[in-house]
Formats: C-alpha cells, sequence, structure tokens
C-alpha cells in the first residue's frame, strides 16, 4: 500500500490535496464509467466493487488502530472512506449513487477540514504530526480543538454531524439494494474507527499539554470554522447537497 507513505512522506498541504481531489475525481470517474458505458454489465463488475468496499473498510478500519503519526492514521481513514463511498457504488442504481455522491462531498468538507487543523499544526516554527502533539489542545488552543473534534466526530458518523449522514445514505443504499451483508460490516467498521478518531479527541481534551502550538494563520481558521460550521449545521439545511447530488446522479444515468 503507498497511500500511508506518501501521506506521511508529503508535506502535508500536498497530502491535504491528496486526501481531497483526486480521490473525488477517481470515484466520479469509476462511476461514470461503469454505470455508463458498462451500465448493462453490471453483473461482470458489481461483484468486484462489492469485495473492493468491504476490503477497504475492514482494512482502512483496523490498520489505523495502532497509528501514532496522524498523517499515516488519515492515510487508513481515507481508505475505509472510500469503502464506504462505494456502498453506494455497488449497489448499481440511482439511490446507490445519490448516496455516494453525498457522501464524497461531506466527505471533502470534513476531510479539508481535518487537515486544515493538520497543516496548522506547528510548534516553534516546525511541523509536528504525531497524535501526542496534540496532547492539551484543548487548554491551549480550545478553538482548534473544537473544530478537530467536529471533524473527529464526523468522521465516526456520529450523530448529528454531516458524517452521520452521509454512512446513512449509503447505508440505506445498501439496505434497500438487499446487500445487508455489506450494510452490516460498514456499521461494524464504523464502530471500530471510531476508536481512533475519539483516541485524538481524549488526547485533546484529557491528556497533559506537551507544550501550545503556534498560533494557527487566519486563513486556516477560515477553513477550519467554514468546514466546521459546514459538518455542525448540515442537518438543519441538508437540501443543496440533497439537491445536487439527485441532479448529479441523474445526469450520470441519463
Amino acid at each position: 500500500m503507498w497511500t500511508p507513505d506518501v501521506y506521511e512522506g508529503a508535506p502535508t498541504p500536498v497530502t491535504a490535496f491528496f486526501a481531497t481531489a483526486p480521490k473525488i475525481a477517481a470515484i466520479a470517474l469509476l462511476a461514470r464509467v461503469l454505470l455508463g458505458p458498462f451500465g448493462d454489465l453490471v453483473g461482470q463488475w458489481q461483484q468486484v466493487i462489492l469485495l473492493v468496499s468491504m476490503a477497504s473498510m475492514i482494512l482502512g478500519s483496523f490498520a489505523a488502530i495502532r497509528q501514532p503519526n496522524l498523517k499515516r492514521l488519515m492515510a487508513y481513514s481515507s481508505i475505509s472512506h472510500v469503502g464506504y463511498a462505494l456502498m453506494g457504488l455497488a449497489v448499481a442504481n440511482d439511490i446507490g449513487l445519490r448516496g455516494l455522491l453525498i457522501y464524497m462531498a461531506i466527505y471533502l468538507f470534513m476531510s479539508l477540514g481535518a487537515f486544515a487543523v493538520l497543516v496548522a499544526m506547528r510548534r516553534q516554527g516546525r511541523a509536528v504530526e504525531e497524535i501526542e502533539d496534540l496532547a492539551g489542545l484543548g487548554r491551549t488552543d480550545p478553538a482548534m480543538a473544537m473544530w478537530m473534534a467536529v471533524f473527529m466526530f464526523s468522521m465516526a458518523g456520529i450523530p448529528p454531524l454531516a458524517g452521520f449522514f452521509g454512512k446513512l445514505y449509503v447505508f440505506l443504499a445498501a439496505v434497500q439494494g438487499g446487500f445487508w451483508t455489506l450494510a452490516v460490516i460498514g456499521v461494524l467498521t464504523s464502530v471500530v474507527s471510531a476508536y481512533y478518531y475519539l483516541r485524538i479527541v481524549k488526547a485533546m481534551y484529557f491528556d497533559a499539554p506537551v507544550g501550545a502550538l503556534d498560533r494557527a494563520p487566519a486563513s486556516l481558521t477560515v477553513v477550519m470554522a467554514g468546514t466546521g460550521l459546514f459538518n455542525t449545521l448540515f442537518a438543519l439545511w441538508p437540501a443543496p447537497i440533497l439537491g445536487a447530488a439527485q441532479a448529479a446522479a441523474a445526469a450520470l444515468l441519463g
């Protein structure tokens, strides 16, 4: 697997790009090809997508448990999130495609916010990226800690944050399509992944500070606040994302 090594070795802004734009473009292209030109060959590719989805969820969730490095943890996390998104593609209908598009739109905001925190993690001008470097952040920088907690809870799928609804739509698509095993694996791996997300929150609020991080630049603060508010308030006004996903699904299938 190249993803964890690339995420850890690349500069954090580059890692943030890898975690968002190429992944979303690849998923969109895969959906367009499989449901367009190969739409009549669902029986030939559906089982492959099912297996890839299950393997990604299981590998990403369990491999991240013992990772002390935040960027490697986020790499395995991204693998599991792709597995959740592929649940919608595996269903191979308009409901599944809509779930996939909603999930990827929400994932974009979760991932950008989390990586904004990682980019801002500097101590005396030097970049730091271990979980232990976040220790006591709730006391030294309450705002950054609050937004990071929002992103971690959202990625774990805890309601009423946006990540919960992203998983809800792909799980519902799998259940309605009769893929009960896929949905059960998704729920169980979500429980597993909640452990390492909560581990980060625990370090920020319950561990003794190891030293304050440098003040985040205003640009990163704006990104954290904007993506954090999206994740927090999504339940109050989901119509724009749901409508856009429905229109995009119709366009892709049409």
